[in-house]
């Protein structure tokens, strides 16, 4: 309805500025103010006003006065308020909110029939899962979410990097240490217990005498080069070590949860032929040049040449990303990856190389996010020194579990809650506090992860948007148990200013949905959440649902049930679980 209401603002609007003989390429609608009464807002006068020599508010009068909704089904007027001009809404764009709200899958868009690859969180299978890295799945989770319930065909994929030297030092290392030479394992899971030969490794290529050391690399490039060579016992060998620590991060990634349609390989590409095939077509690019012992693109606008073949024929992690990216084209129509920020360069260089075979970039969207830091300082995997995932998301059901039992009123004392439902619900406010905090904010923002902010019941946090939910099932319940069925609905009985603005935010959720998924900024639905729930809240301190007048109380009941349903999807989208219960 909402886009509907907006198309019919931009056509009248049109008309007006035509009729007033002013330009009509930017029309300026967008959400009101937060002072300004209206659905729909346009800021047109203010591009408008130097141009015909007045203020921003006689430009913004003229074109109120000059439009016309009359033939209009969701516009109910147009007025101004200083210089915006407003749209009011009908009747029958409330009715009509409020009848489509009902439905479970409310905000979901219509299918596009486009088969979308959305590739993250493509950790290193060196150790578990870090905090640092832990806005890729969550991120990345939420775009292919978002992308789906915005009417795609969706995949999710990992790109396992299991050809690189971190691989093949991790297998010597894993092959070569006895469990004797290892410290204990900070948790008895596979990724933990396999990430001590990494390191011991790591140690050892730092720390060894010269002979040593050059043995063990001799060691090392055979792996290397048994890979390339499409050698099935270094394949193995490496697929073990791989295979399980990528079980154990797997897990740690289902608590939050990011779940996965395909684990690709690097290796995939080499063994099927296509980075062999890929070389043979860089090396005959004009760009291409062979340079300190290695065959490069000099690419344009670039200081740093693009290194695709080593002198002694083994590929590079770029080269069979670009294998990886041509198959990603035959395959989907548009491919979205969820990079960290010091991959951009590397990014933007697989692009301009990807357009110089030929590919369509168009279809290829990166998006870029910096790195969670705690309030300690930044943490590093390869010294073993930092934060795992595990431990976060860990500490954060603890914290909740906290301060569930210290908001447990009496009536919850009185075993309304079972011990497993504190559980549950500490699980769902605790997990979905790491998820809201993190996702809320824009991609290229750093973040500092606190404890206060994101578990704050009473703030622009997961717990508060949360809570509205549990409050829409706890009205819907009680109203149930009270034989309230809202099946007659008098849409015009909510008429109020709360009941209004909260059927305008529940209107404007489709659109949110397709403006967040058509810029890939999951980040807009947070925002979209706590203004929701902020008018929620408003809604119930000034309406009561329930009343001795049963016409209105079914209107209300309709009213809830609409904003249960939005804030349910909403949560979704984001991958937070909407508890009926807190």
């Amino acid at each position: 309805m909402f886009r509907s209401l907006r198309a019919e603002a931009a056509e009248v609007l049109t008309e007006a500025l035509s009729a007033l003989s002013l330009p009509t390429e930017d029309l300026g609608l967008e959400e009101p103010p937060e002072d300004v009464e209206a659905v729909l807002a346009s800021s047109v006068a203010f591009r408008l006003a130097g141009e015909v020599g007045t203020s921003p508010h006689e430009v913004a009068g003229d074109l109120a006065d000059a439009t016309d909704v009359a033939g209009c089904e969701y516009l109910g007027g147009v007025g101004t308020q200083g210089p915006y001009v407003n749209f009011h809404a009908s009747d029958a764009y409330y009715a009509d909110t409020l009848e489509t709200a009902r439905e479970a899958d409310y905000g979901r868009l219509e299918p596009t029939g486009r088969e979308v690859v959305v590739e993250h969180t493509s950790a290193n299978p060196t150790g578990p899962v870090h905090v640092g890295r832990a806005r890729n799945p969550i991120i990345g989770d939420a775009i292919a979410r978002l992308l789906d319930f915005a009417g795609n065909n969706v995949d999710r994929h990992y790109y396992v990097n299991d050809a690189g030297r971190q691989m093949a030092v991790f297998t010597w290392a894993y092959e070569t240490f006895e469990e004797d030479d290892l410290p204990d394992p900070d948790r008895e899971k596979a990724d933990y217990e396999l990430v001590r030969y990494y390191r011991k490794g790591n140690a050892f290529l730092e720390e060894a005498d010269e002979g040593e050391v050059e043995a063990a690399e001799a060691e090392i490039q055979s792996i290397m080069q048994g890979l390339e060579n499409g050698d099935e016992e270094a394949y193995e060998r490496v697929g073990h070590v791989v295979d399980t620590v990528l079980g154990g991060m797997r897990e740690s990634l289902s608590r939050l949860p990011a779940e996965f349609d395909a684990f690709v390989k690097e290796t995939r590409f080499i063994r099927d032929g296509s980075v062999e095939e890929l070389v043979k077509r860089l090396r005959e690019l004009d760009e291409a040049v062979y340079e300190e012992e290695a065959w490069q693109l000099d690419l344009p606008d670039f200081e740093k040449n693009l290194v695709f073949l080593r002198s002694d024929g083994t590929s590079l992690y770029t080269t069979r990303d670009l294998a990886h990216h041509e198959w990603k084209f035959d395959e989907y129509d548009h491919a979205v990856t969820v990079l960290g920020e010091d991959h951009k360069l590397q990014a933007t260089q697989l692009g301009a190389a990807l357009d110089l075979l030929g590919n369509d970039t168009d279809r290829l969207d990166s998006v870029f996010y910096s790195y969670v830091n705690l309030p300690e300082g930044k943490m590093s995997t390869r010294a073993g020194t930092g934060v795992d995932l595990d431990d976060l998301l860990d500490e954060a059901v603890a914290r909740a579990r906290d301060e569930v039992e210290t908001r447990m009123d009496d009536r919850i004392r009185d075993d309304d809650l079972t011990e497993s439902d504190i559980e549950r619900i500490a699980r769902q406010v605790g997990i979905g506090a790491v998820r809201y905090d993190i996702v809320s904010k824009q991609p290229s923002k750093a973040i500092t992860f606190e404890w206060d902010r994101a578990l704050n019941f009473e703030a622009q946090s997961a717990p508060y948007v949360q809570y509205v939910h549990a409050r829409t099932c706890g009205i819907l319940t009680e109203a149930a148990r009270a034989g309230h069925d809202p099946g007659r609905i008098d849409p015009a009985l909510l008429d109020s200013p709360e009941e209004r603005d909260l059927l305008e935010v529940i209107g404007r959720f489709p659109a949110v949905i397709e403006s967040a998924a058509t810029d890939r900024q999951p980040h807009q639905v947070a925002t979209y959440t706590r203004e929701f729930a902020e008018t929620f809240n408003a809604f119930y301190r000034e309406r009561q649902v329930i009343s001795a007048d049963e016409d209105l109380t079914e209107a209300r009941l309709a009213l809830v049930a609409g904003a249960r349903h939005t804030i349910a999807n909403a949560l979704s989208v984001l991958g937070i679980e909407a508890p009926e219960s807190m």
